[in-house]
């Protein structure tokens, strides 16, 4: 048999009345499909509100994801649906955050600049409870007995807050973390990767900064740290600007009232207030 006449019995033997009703059958379902996709589109589509793309413009860009959501987008979002603050981004300008603030019609003077700082310096000072081994992260190391130091609340220098800051501003020296003003935005992500709460914000003008956390008692902390706090009460004591208190044995400053004078850093016996921008 040719080629030609298996063609010929092959078309001669399609059922065309069948085959036409399949097509139509199919370009039924798809005109059904077709209409009710628009009708979604039109009907059930979510409307942003405009002000999020004009917050999100004024934000850093940085996605980093400091300020607790899904990056920039997702802060901007939060901040129209008064969910979040302004000032829980780290990294923007002041000057942008003002903007931010007439685009949403809500009162902004411009917050206080800030960085962070680690409020320990214990570090090879600090005793150890066990020898741990293991991957070694700050996070890894808190699961077991809530960290090898013997302070609950000391500073284990494995580096967490390292490997999770974008800007490369942490390094551990001496057992314990330590900034660079320098190099530090205040994002906040190293705030939150301390498993021991260690990071704070302090303004970005301060002198002095106070490098323990430890609510133990004097005698205390002598056992187990060579440079904690013992809650002597000299810096209080001898504050020009009634600036410093003990609160729960640990030294606050009110930076409304401190000017740097360094006097509680002269004073302390231990060593525990630093200056913020002191040589390295």
């Amino acid at each position: 048999m040719s080629y030609s006449d298996f063609m010929f019995l092959a078309a001669t033997s399609v059922d065309w009345g069948k085959f036409f009703i399949v097509v139509g059958i199919m370009a039924g379902i798809g005109l059904i499909f077709s209409l009710l996709i628009i009708l979604i589109s039109k009907y059930c589509v979510v409307h942003e509100d405009p002000k999020i793309a004009e917050v999100s413009a004024h934000l850093c860009g940085a996605n980093c994801g400091g300020c607790g959501y899904p990056g920039c987008d997702g802060f901007a979002k939060a901040l129209v649906e008064g969910k979040a603050s302004i000032d829980d981004c780290g990294q923007t300008t002041k000057e942008n955050k003002i903007e931010i603030s007439n685009i949403l019609g809500v009162s902004y003077s411009g917050g206080t600049e800030t960085i962070a700082v680690v409020s320990c310096n214990g570090g090879t000072n600090c005793g150890d409870k066990y020898s741990y081994q293991g991957y070694g992260s700050c996070v890894s190391q808190q699961i077991l007995a809530n960290g090898r130091k013997q302070c609950e609340v000391g500073c284990m220098g494995a580096g967490s807050c390292v490997d999770a800051c974008p800007n490369l501003a942490i390094e551990c020296r001496d057992g314990y973390a330590q900034i660079d003003p320098a190099l530090c935005v205040s994002c906040g992500i190293c705030i939150k990767t301390c498993p021991k709460k260690l990071i704070k914000r302090i303004p970005k003008d301060a002198k002095v900064y106070v490098a323990c956390s430890t609510q133990c008692k004097g005698r205390e902390v002598v056992d187990m740290c060579k440079s904690g706090c013992i809650s002597c009460g000299i810096c209080q004591k001898f504050c020009p600007n009634d600036a410093i208190h003990l609160v729960n044995n640990v030294p606050i400053i009110d930076y409304s009232k401190c000017n740097g004078c360094g006097t509680c850093k002269a004073k302390c016996p231990r060593h525990v207030i630093k200056s913020v921008y002191e040589e390295k």
